[in-house]
């Protein structure tokens, strides 16, 4: 893999590069002092703007790299991601969008703490956030670090590893000087340039088939070695019982996370009413759905042009496909096609990369000031502090996720991505519903829904085999797996809802009426919302 498409991808990888922090620099120069202009843009952006920045935030490594490999090594079976990835948007449209840009100021705690005792749900509800986006991240840093080794040749193991520090720089240097202002907009212009690069190689696929869809997926179920196996469901969750509740339960994930996951919420929060919010959704599911679909052609594409094995023995977990894809639709590892191709979508990889670190990088940090330091320091804190710890947060938030990123370095991005999924799902979505609709809901029940979620997520992943006792699993010499799902979400979710229910009727404190029916009338109507 090493020839004249190296020095070209570098230049611009270094040229999005400077074009960003040039935002970033731009953007600086204009006050960030206040908490409303550095977590939410001053609240300034169009139904269009912010609908293209969600798509930017949302169509992460896991989309572009993750999803398009696993189709391309498992076939059908690799479309439940693009599926439930899609789906979940349903959920954020018809329940959430709307009623948290009305509750909430910048985080998910606001929603939560309108009706019950700050301090305890603030602590448990930016915990949580903070371990979903540290999650998230990592996802990110292991698809950074699988394509810069792909471009220097060979595994890599120096580069990916510089990959995932430089990474890491980037993202703190993005949200300690830029904000949400400038944030929004790196992700803005990720979202073109990825859904240019898309619909350019789905084009280029079709043209190599002459436009002969059912061409493609037999060439790719002959080429898989499975043959119409790879067409039918049960290639990766098929067999025994394990590998099918573990479908059911990444199913869960995808589809109840998304509506819980921090950076996705906090978008909500950039646009200047409710109305604005729900647009904003509706821009971004039909750039999300176009995108989602067109991954489905490059997974085949792959599969059908390059081979699983050639996939498989560039990267084991996939993460490679697609840049394989653009080199061969180009003409070849050493022709200039080939090599300009292949430098475009590697740039565009990468700039999916930083930009969706970036917002990650700013929800987490929001999370640890304005909900973990000012719930602690509440009467004595003023915004500009605050905004101070934001940004030492995103540090200590880049070097955790480094640290993580180095260790998960051969897991699948989007299998990593399913991880904060069902965290999210289980931890954030339980507590978000119930305070939402829930007329009787407690702190108690709110503080127990978030921890009996978290907790036995987080348990659950370390007792399974990602962790060990596989030859796939983080510590391939060690065994203590004790749980057999992959994705913990089929326990954990339900495991959520239960903790808020029981917490809320074991608890002696009377719910609040008059807070319910102002959170009520507010989150319907929007009267009183910032």
């Amino acid at each position: 893999m090493t020839g004249n498409h190296q020095p070209l991808a570098l230049l611009l990888f270094s040229a999005f590069v400077a074009v960003t922090l040039g935002i970033t620099t731009w953007v600086s120069r204009h006050r960030q002092g206040s908490a409303e202009e550095f977590y939410a843009g001053g609240r300034l952006f169009s139904p269009m703007e912010n609908g293209f920045a969600i798509a930017g935030d949302y169509m992460s490594a896991a989309s572009f790299l993750g999803i398009s490999g696993l189709i391309a090594l498992f076939g059908y079976d690799g479309l439940l991601y693009s599926v439930g990835f899609l789906v979940a948007w349903l959920l954020v449209l018809f329940l959430v969008a709307e009623l948290v840009r009305n509750c909430g100021r910048f985080t998910l705690a606001d929603v939560v703490a309108a009706r019950m005792r700050e301090r305890p749900v603030r602590i448990a509800a930016g915990t949580s956030s903070v371990t979903v986006s540290v999650l998230y991240l990592v996802a990110q840093m292991v698809g950074a670090g699988s394509l810069v080794a792909l471009l220097l040749g060979g595994n890599g193991e120096a580069a990916q590893s510089w990959t995932v520090v430089g990474v890491g720089a980037l993202m703190v240097i993005y949200v300690s000087l830029g904000g949400m202002r400038a944030t929004t907009w790196i992700q803005i212009v990720k979202a073109v340039l990825l859904l240019g690069g898309t619909i350019t190689l789905t084009v280029l696929v079709l043209v190599r088939f002459h436009g002969d869809f059912d061409q493609l997926l037999l060439t790719a179920a002959e080429r898989s070695g499975h043959g119409k196996a790879f067409l039918a469901p049960g290639l990766r969750y098929g067999g025994d019982w394990t590998a099918r509740f573990d479908f059911i339960s990444l199913g869960l994930a995808l589809v109840l996370g998304t509506a819980g996951l921090p950076h996705i919420l906090s978008r909500f929060y950039t646009v200047p009413t409710a109305r604005a919010a729900r647009r904003s959704v509706i821009w971004s599911i039909g750039l999300i759905g176009g995108f989602y679909l067109m991954t489905i052609v490059l997974g085949f594409g792959a599969a059908a042009i390059v081979g699983p094995d050639a996939v498989r023995g560039s990267n084991a977990a996939g993460n490679t496909a697609v840049p394989l894809l653009a080199l061969d639709l180009g003409g070849g590892a050493d022709s200039a096609g080939g090599a300009i191709l292949f430098a475009v979508v590697a740039a565009v990889a990468f700039a999916t990369i930083l930009a969706v670190v970036a917002g990650i990088t700013l929800a987490s940090s929001a999370s640890v000031a304005h909900d973990l330091y000012a719930s602690l320091r509440r009467r004595h804190t003023k915004p500009r502090s605050e905004v101070a710890v934001a940004r030492a947060a995103a540090v200590g938030i880049g070097v955790m996720a480094i640290a993580l990123g180095l260790l998960a370095r051969d897991l699948n991005v989007a299998f990593l991505v399913g991880l904060a999924f069902a965290v999210a799902a289980s931890a954030n979505l339980p507590v978000l519903l119930y305070s939402l609709f829930w007329r009787g809901f407690t702190t108690r029940g709110a503080v127990w829904s978030v921890y009996g979620g978290l907790i036995p997520a987080m348990l659950l992943v370390v007792l399974s085999p990602v962790v060990s006792g596989s030859p796939e699993s983080l510590f391939p010499t060690v065994d203590f797996q004790y749980f057999p799902l992959q994705n913990p979400g089929l326990v954990s979710i339900p495991l959520g809802f239960l903790a808020g229910w029981l917490g809320t009727v074991t608890s002696a404190e009377l719910p609040d009426e008059a807070k319910h029916a102002e959170t009520e009338v507010r989150s319907l109507t929007g009267a009183g919302a910032v």
